[in-house]
């Protein structure tokens, strides 16, 4: 297959449904499912999109993700929820944690839900943007399996734990969604598809050198040297430590099991209402957007954006124009699809 296929937002999250629910996921988690993975892929966030529904059916063939897993749910105090999630579809637990956090935060102001024992939770500002829908001020962090370097160490320490803060505005949701490295390992990988050279600094091979081959990469370089690292470090605290399943000690530990995939996240709801008047905290946040477009340009022919507008415009024009699949991935799709006797068009 040599040429890209286009395929509109809607059959996509249909036939990504369909596929997942042949894989014995419940047919609202496959739902689910798709939905946050065609959600990045109309953001652009190709890396965090429609690129992981294959290696999730794979990984459910080998038990690292559970189809149809016992999530439980505990609050055990007022404003905190504790979601072990095991071992879900990371987009099925994380969905569940926003929507209990919202239901929460509603009746106390706020709500700190960690998330346990899920796997990858794919793009992470899909779940503070849910927040931010609801009317509330959304944050997120995660942490994972150590594969990025920490300032001053030789080779992979932490993981490329990403944050995100979302908060409701009279046009939407303003959405911050960053990860700690400089560049994504998902990115790595776009970068070799395209055979195109990695910006300097941005990785490090297997030994721990320096590298623009995307070829050689296998270490992305944290953001900000020990900023980065150093963020990457505290969420590893505040998610798996905090809930009693760390990973980066018993990673670098050597510890029984302790390399098998998983990651840990936790999500905050913050209700306006519990500091004044809703309507006019939106009014508020864009004001401040409003703002920012109009400080002075320094480059009069670019534009000063809020976080998430650059998403939000390819979104739109992805939804109106179709989703473009580069030809490996989806003859991945078709080839798996065909497996389980789902017809492609």
């Amino acid at each position: 297959m040599s040429e890209r296929k286009t395929i509109g937002a809607d059959a996509l999250r249909a036939l990504a449904a369909k596929m997942l629910a042949a894989k014995g996921m419940p047919e609202q988690d496959a739902a689910t499912m798709a939905e946050v993975l065609v959600w990045a892929s109309l953001r652009g966030v190709d890396s965090h999109g429609i690129t992981r529904l294959v290696p999730t059916m794979e990984w459910i063939d080998k038990g690292i993700v559970k189809a149809a897993p016992a999530i439980r749910v505990e609050r055990p105090r007022a404003a905190v929820l504790a979601i072990h999630a095991d071992r879900a579809a990371g987009p099925v637990a994380m969905t569940r944690a926003a929507d209990e956090a919202i239901a929460v935060a509603r009746e106390t102001g706020t709500c700190w839900a960690s998330v346990a024992m899920t796997t990858h939770i794919c793009a992470i500002g899909y779940y503070a943007e849910r927040i931010a829908k609801a009317g509330m001020v959304g944050i997120g962090i995660c942490a994972g399996m150590p594969n990025m370097g920490y300032a001053g160490v030789k080779g992979a320490a932490v993981a490329t734990s990403p944050l995100t803060i979302a908060a409701p505005s009279e046009k939407g949701a303003v959405l911050l969604d960053m990860a700690t490295a400089t560049i994504a390992l998902g990115r790595i990988k776009q970068y070799k598809a395209k055979g195109l050279p990695l910006p300097g600094g941005a990785a490090l091979t297997e030994a721990g050198e320096p590298t623009t081959d995307p070829a050689l990469a296998a270490i992305p370089t944290p953001m900000a040297g020990p900023k980065g690292s150093g963020m990457s470090f505290m969420f590893e605290i505040l998610t798996g430590v905090l809930a009693g399943v760390p990973t980066f000690a018993p990673f670098h530990a050597r510890a029984e099991g302790a390399k098998k995939h998983r990651q840990n996240a936790a999500l905050i709801a913050v209700d306006p209402a519990a500091f004044g008047d809703v309507a006019a905290f939106r009014a508020a946040v864009s004001e401040a957007v409003g703002a920012l477009h109009a400080l002075p340009r320094a480059d009069e022919a670019v534009p000063v954006l809020a976080p998430g507008e650059r998403g939000a415009a390819a979104a739109a024009e992805r939804a109106q124009k179709g989703i473009v699949v580069a030809p490996k991935l989806w003859g991945d799709i078709s080839q798996t699809a065909a497996a389980l006797g789902i017809a492609v068009d």
